[in-house]
């Protein structure tokens, strides 16, 4: 057997290296789903999260995107990232509320006064004390992204008053905070998932539903709604979760990566989500939405808020809620 030269041992050497670098790049590649489709700013700031990331980890951490809920709805995904067949996962924060009852605290109506306020709260020792809660259930939570501000839409008249919710069919998600304030208002709540939304709509299934405006613009629910009134009744943030244990197997580096990153796409997608809505109320207008802008809070208040404070609090105490409010002054 000739023995090996030392160009021969070189190249074997820098071969195997390359292999080696190929499969560990290959090791952490995450798969990342949504249920917002490519034109939502869910999907940009994924995107953004995507290139975050390949800057702050030279490329050994890469990004797989499912938008549209290719990998299926939220509560889907959520058990995909608990079980590990999904690495990371980002749903509104009311998905995440059978796992861990508190984060409901997010979704009581008018409960932030205006988003300096989310601010303050989310990406503040509650918020974060939020996330950490659901590392029980298998999750870690790396950043609140944004839904934003809610607004109500229907196909049968103008919303300006609790008394015009009245008997309209109101799709919901599965959160009891929502079924019980649309119960209280005289609606008719319907829980469904957003990617069947919008053909409930179009057949008339559901008479209404309540997104904020970023989300009744990029799934086009606007084409099977005439009315919409910002009522700003609730704000929702997104929460990305990924699955504990595979972010506990990374470095400690990479770990900080993800956290870092995840935080930076989350404020980019806020800003974006604020530019943005201005330009897409105008954009409603011209597709023929009567959109009714100032609306008086003080009667859905009266009807709603302190009896759905109660229903948080007899099962999780005020403690969380003086805290919110505390922030707010």
């Amino acid at each position: 057997m000739k023995p090996f030269n030392l160009k021969t041992l070189t190249a074997f050497v820098a071969a195997v290296t390359m292999f080696t670098a190929s499969y560990a790049v290959a090791e952490t590649s995450l798969r990342f789903g949504y249920e917002a489709p490519r034109s939502d700013s869910q999907h940009i700031a994924a995107k953004k999260f995507e290139e975050l990331l390949k800057e702050k980890t030279k490329g050994e951490i890469k990004l797989k995107l499912f938008p549209d809920s290719t990998l299926g709805n939220a509560q889907a995904m959520i058990a995909g990232v608990r079980g590990g067949t999904i690495d990371i996962e980002m749903s509104s924060s009311s998905n995440f509320t059978g796992l861990e009852p508190k984060i409901n605290v997010i979704d009581i109506p008018f409960i932030f006064k205006d988003r300096s306020h989310v601010v303050k709260v989310l990406d503040g020792e509650i918020g974060q004390d939020l996330l950490k809660s659901l590392e029980t259930q298998g999750l870690k939570g790396l950043a609140f992204w944004d839904v934003g501000f809610r607004a109500f839409s229907n196909s049968k008249h103008t919303v300006t008053k609790p008394e015009d919710i009245k008997g309209l069919k109101v799709r919901t998600n599965q959160n009891p905070m929502y079924i019980e304030t649309f119960s209280l208002l005289g609606g008719n709540p319907v829980p469904m998932p957003l990617a069947e939304l919008y053909t409930a709509l179009e057949t008339r299934a559901v008479d209404a539903q309540e997104h904020p405006v970023g989300i009744f613009w990029s799934s086009k629910l606007f084409e099977v709604q005439k009315y919409l009134s910002l009522t700003n009744h609730g704000y929702t943030p997104l929460i990305v979760v990924m699955n504990k244990a595979k972010f506990d197997s990374l470095s400690p580096e990479l770990q900080a990566d993800l956290l870092a990153a995840a935080k930076e796409a989350g404020q980019f997608q806020r800003d974006l989500n604020v530019k943005n809505e201005k330009e897409i109320v105008e954009n409603l207008r011209k597709a023929g939405i009567e959109v009714t802008e100032t609306i008086d809070q003080a009667p859905f208040k009266a009807v709603i808020e302190e009896k759905v404070r109660k229903s948080f609090i007899d099962k999780n105490g005020d403690e969380l809620i003086k805290q919110i409010d505390e922030l707010a002054k």
